[in-house]
């Protein structure tokens, strides 16, 4: 989240707690909402939706892919989380996670390089920056990974080394190699770093999908993990696909 958002948050009192509402003679349409929410948060904060929540009075508020809530008289934005109780069910996280799926189709595979392994029937999509910490703990865990397919996008948003290092690893012979070596055992790139690359194409697709930090990976029903995990919650993935 910007820091803008976090500030026009905060001047918009932020409630985390229970709120009470009612269908006032105030209560606005979906598109006067919208417009009155993007009044109050200015030009830098994109309001994409609103539309109606579960609970009676409440309306979804989607943020560039961050999901908030108001009441019908724009009074309020809540940040915060609705949960069903009779089902246990977190309503905004599978929102959330709705709005983050990707189309596996979308993703151009000629704009990464592969590692495959045994009969590499599972497949994942990794965002990841070469100067990314997490990045390279995820890539030792990945090494206890079998039967599957990995499609690495350098998208280099750390610093100015992650460009020079992006591009001495996709203009090396064995980018895949150059890639490992350095992210498992710490042997630098180096190399020319002037051929043709699908680093801005990769940025561009970046942005469009959200994917604001590394490492973020990809499941071909779309889904996310949007950090680094343990190897068990992604063999847990690959079954539930199944």
């Amino acid at each position: 989240m910007t820091k803008f958002l976090s500030l026009a948050l905060m001047t918009l009192a932020i409630v985390l707690g229970a709120l009470s509402f009612s269908n006032s003679a105030f209560a606005q349409t979906e598109q006067q909402i919208k417009t009155e929410i993007q009044k109050k948060l200015g030009s830098n904060a994109k309001v994409r939706s609103v539309a109606p929540s579960p609970v009676s009075g409440v309306y979804e508020v989607l943020v560039g892919n961050d999901v908030f809530y108001t009441d019908g008289s724009v009074k309020y934005l809540i940040q915060g989380e609705i949960i069903e109780l009779a089902t246990g069910k977190n309503i905004t996280e599978q929102r959330q996670a709705d709005i983050n799926r990707i189309k596996w189709s979308d993703l151009k595979q000629a704009n990464a390089f592969k590692t495959a392994r045994g009969n590499g029937s599972r497949q994942m999509a990794i965002f990841s920056d070469p100067n990314c910490g997490y990045c390279k703990r995820l890539e030792k865990s990945l090494q206890q990974l079998d039967n599957v397919t990995i499609y690495t996008y350098l998208i280099p948003i750390l610093s100015a080394d992650s460009i020079q290092k992006s591009k001495q690893i996709w203009c090396s012979s064995d980018p895949n190699k150059a890639y490992m070596d350095w992210m498992v055992n710490g042997v630098s790139p180096n190399g020319k770093t002037d051929c043709a690359n699908p680093l801005d194409k990769n940025l561009t697709y970046a942005k469009s999908y959200g994917i604001t930090g590394t490492p973020t990976i990809f499941f071909t029903d779309g889904s996310r993990f949007p950090s680094a995990v343990q190897i068990t919650d992604i063999e847990k993935k690959f079954a539930s696909l199944k």
